[in-house]
């Protein structure tokens, strides 16, 4: 409503002549207030079986991946925090929004999707992605409690159960800012991170480019086939399973040399050296469970839709 208002007065031209604002200004604000919202709705929409009483798990047992996440939130705030007590509210804003739009959703969220629906609903795995879910949303909620007042208190109550009939005491807006000393990585780990999605990145490239080519679909669709040399394979040695989660293919392959793949366009990464991709349909039928194309779908004469991993999560709930 705040930006419907603002349109009717912007149209009234009952304002100052020094104020900025126009439609394409309220468009930027109202996307980037969506993608804050949108981020939000999505952790809540994946807490609604989680207790963190009792599924937390230690941050000891979490995946690397969720290890990143944190030490993430922890930097955005570090620079929310300080910039509130200097007054420069324009570096909240897009410390949030950066956060929200790029961290979250277009990386860490989007990986997570896999583990979140497919994986057996207790496994640690999962768990472990509530858990950094339930953290990280539980402090931002915090941090954009002074300036999303509405929409954070409404957050809130969903995920702390209360409703509208919460205590007073107990409301957002009693509460401290995170603390996340404990969410601290070392150099070596940030560094390592940063490496894998800089590869992330070129792979994610040459995803692209098959899409337009109409090579694959989706990226669920393909099979990437890599190949390194030199200090990126010596890199990538122990790696090769993150990278694939990262990539969210279905099939992530390293080869020695491209001579035995017939009909793939190899290309040659420009910004890391001794790096190779092609990226051609993954082998297999699609499962209609997780969506990746897997060869041990139809193996199954019980559940001959769905791939082999698949049938052991299904078979696990169904005791």
């Amino acid at each position: 409503y705040g930006a419907e208002i603002l349109r009717l007065w912007v149209a009234s031209e009952d304002y100052r002549d020094d104020v900025k604002v126009s439609d394409e200004i309220l468009r930027h604000v109202s996307d980037a207030y969506r993608k804050m919202r949108n981020t939000i709705r999505f952790m809540l929409s994946n807490l609604y079986d989680f207790d963190p009483a009792t599924d937390s798990v230690d941050l000891d047992a979490m995946t690397d991946l969720d290890r990143w996440a944190l030490d993430k939130f922890a930097g955005v705030t570090d620079r929310v925090v300080k910039a509130y007590l200097s007054y420069e509210f324009h570096k909240v804003y897009h410390s949030l929004h950066n956060f929200c739009g790029t961290d979250m959703s277009s990386l860490y969220l989007d990986i997570i999707k896999d583990r979140l629906y497919v994986s057996a609903p207790d496994s640690t795995k999962r768990r472990a992605a509530q858990t950094a879910i339930h953290r990280i949303l539980d402090g931002l909620l915090k941090l954009m409690s002074p300036i999303l007042s509405f929409t954070t208190a409404e957050a809130w109550e969903h995920l702390r159960g209360g409703g509208e009939e919460m205590p007073v005491e107990e409301s957002l807006f009693f509460a401290a800012f995170p603390g996340t000393d404990d969410l601290r990585v070392d150099a070596d780990f940030s560094r390592t991170w940063e490496r894998l999605l800089d590869i992330r990145g070129e792979i994610t490239r040459v995803l692209e480019a098959a899409r337009r080519d109409k090579i694959i679909g989706l990226s669920l669709d393909a099979e990437v086939l890599v190949q390194v040399e030199g200090e990126t394979a010596d890199f990538l040695a122990d790696k090769w399973s993150q990278l694939q989660e990262i990539c969210i293919v279905s099939k992530l392959v390293h080869v020695d040399d491209f001579a035995g793949a017939q009909g793939v366009t190899v290309t040659e990464s420009e910004e890391i050296r001794g790096l190779k991709i092609a990226v051609r349909p993954a082998p297999g039928g699609k499962c209609e469970r997780c969506w990746t194309l897997a060869t041990s779908v139809g193996q199954d004469s019980d559940h001959p839709t769905i791939c082999g991993r698949c049938v052991e999560v299904v078979r696990s709930l169904n005791g």
